[in-house]
């Protein structure tokens, strides 16, 4: 069976911003053993990764949202977005501010 396209999309993300996530995979770790700490630099990181994100949840979706499928292309996104959480459950946190 073939594999589904939001996963291929994930995995090309991945690839070809592989040294980004790469990155954000560390201090992603950094920021879930120690939030406050690590506070800054998982924003400023995961910033640029939030708009990698969104760049190729667009890509996947946007062809799908101006036809019949426009309900489809919404499942699909949040298949995506789900993808990502596995990874990176902390990934909703990018740019909230943990007050001491």
């Amino acid at each position: 069976m073939a594999e589904a396209k939001y996963k291929k999309f994930y995995k090309l993300m991945k690839e070809k911003e592989q040294t980004l996530f790469v990155e954000f995979g560390q201090i992603h770790q950094a920021y879930h053993n120690n939030p406050q700490a690590n506070q800054a630099e998982f924003n400023r990181v995961g910033e640029r990764v939030m708009d990698v994100i969104r760049d190729w949840d667009r890509r996947l979706c946007s062809a799908m949202g101006k036809t019949v499928y426009g309900q489809y292309s919404q499942q699909v996104s949040e298949k995506f977005w789900d993808l990502v959480r596995q990874e990176f459950e902390q990934i909703d946190m990018v740019g909230v501010k943990i007050e001491k």
